[in-house]
């Protein structure tokens, strides 16, 4: 480890379970427990636990704090309650993606901010001009953690007197509560496509969390099984589904969380790009067993049409990808090729396309 790399409070406890660990941009993430097939299993059919110290936070406070976040967020924040939850992107005055995550609303001063990229507290300020709010990093100070899966309800409720069932998806509990033992924010989100819950805590408080999640079943999976479960949802990742200050938010099929009546900088840019978006993200079912590259390109008739971003074999599907297709070539249905394998399009998330399941 060097001096630019971070160490999770889970360290030890998940290498001693076995775990696998890579570092990206100085921070942790583990690849694997030495199953990950059964890793997946769990994420699917039971409880899958998940380190995610490593996923960037910022708060923001001040009684301009929403306007802060608004300047750069893709979604609506001004009909946000308390213990409200959006999902949108982050972008430039041009509409292009910087990043994207979750906002998660205390109250009118106070915001949390969830994504992928540390080092952007300036970014924002840089459209903050005028404004009466703050917005600091905090993500060595909020460990985080997810229990997600079918089970993740009943499994994370002999943890806590809080009634879980109260809290809708895409909603979070302010008021910290008792959970294994410690005292933490609980968060009605996931990134799975499945039921699930984060919950954020101190430091030192982590590791006792953690461990009362294993011994009430859960199963700790890294990044080889959240992969194949992710591509089956539909869900994007920086640098591989999309590159910072390039991407639209059109291109990856970011409709639903796109508004262009708010004051975000690249309003006009992204009303102007969704008149006519000339790409669209889609799923494709590929057949035989070859898994593509990324960035292979995606062809019909002989002409390319878009390229590959998320390749995997998925156990319920065979070979599937995420890819962003011209908007012609993108309908449900259509027959393509990608390198000498004809593939199928389909919907963005093969696994839920109506998301039953994570709102379940």
């Amino acid at each position: 480890m060097t001096d630019q790399e971070h160490r999770s409070p889970l360290y030890e406890p998940q290498t001693a379970a076995g775990g696998a660990v890579i570092y990206e941009d100085g921070w942790p993430w583990f690849t694997n427990f030495g199953d990950a097939p059964g890793e997946y299993e769990a994420i699917r059919n039971a409880t899958g636990l998940w380190d995610l110290f490593s996923a960037i936070k910022y708060e923001v406070t001040g009684p301009d704090a929403t306007r802060l976040i608004q300047r750069r967020f893709t979604n609506d924040l001004s009909n946000v309650t308390d213990g409200g939850v959006r999902y949108g992107a982050v972008v430039n005055a041009d509409g292009n993606m910087v990043d994207e995550g979750n906002v998660y609303k205390h109250s009118n001063e106070k915001y949390w901010i969830t994504i992928n990229t540390s080092g952007l507290a300036d970014w924002f300020r840089e459209t903050a001009g005028g404004l009466d709010a703050t917005i600091e990093e905090r993500t060595l100070e909020m460990p985080l953690m997810s229990a997600t899966g079918p089970g993740s309800r009943d499994l994370l409720q002999t943890l806590t007197d809080y009634d879980l069932s109260s809290l809708r998806y895409y909603r979070f509990e302010p008021t910290p509560q008792q959970v294994g033992g410690v005292t933490a924010t609980i968060m009605r989100t996931s990134f799975s496509g499945e039921l699930g819950f984060e919950m954020i805590t101190d430091p030192a408080s982590a590791p006792t969390l953690w461990q009362a999640l294993n011994d009430a079943g859960g199963r700790p999976f890294g990044l080889d099984a959240i992969e194949i479960a992710r591509v089956e949802a539909g869900l994007v990742i920086l640098g591989l589904d999309y590159t910072p200050g390039e991407t639209s938010p059109w291109d990856v099929s970011l409709d639903r969380v796109i508004k262009t009546d708010t004051e975000n900088v690249g309003a006009e840019a992204l009303k102007a790009a969704g008149a006519n978006p000339a790409k669209r993200m889609k799923t494709l079912t590929i057949e035989g067993d070859a898994v593509p590259e990324a960035g292979t390109a995606v062809t019909k008739d002989g002409a390319e049409v878009g390229a590959v971003t998320s390749p995997v074999t998925s156990p319920d599907f065979g070979v599937i990808a995420l890819a962003v297709l011209g908007s012609g070539a993108a309908t449900d249905g259509e027959k393509v090729d990608v390198g000498s394998s004809a593939a199928t399009v389909g919907p963005l998330s093969i696994h839920d396309p109506e998301k039953k399941k994570a709102r379940s």
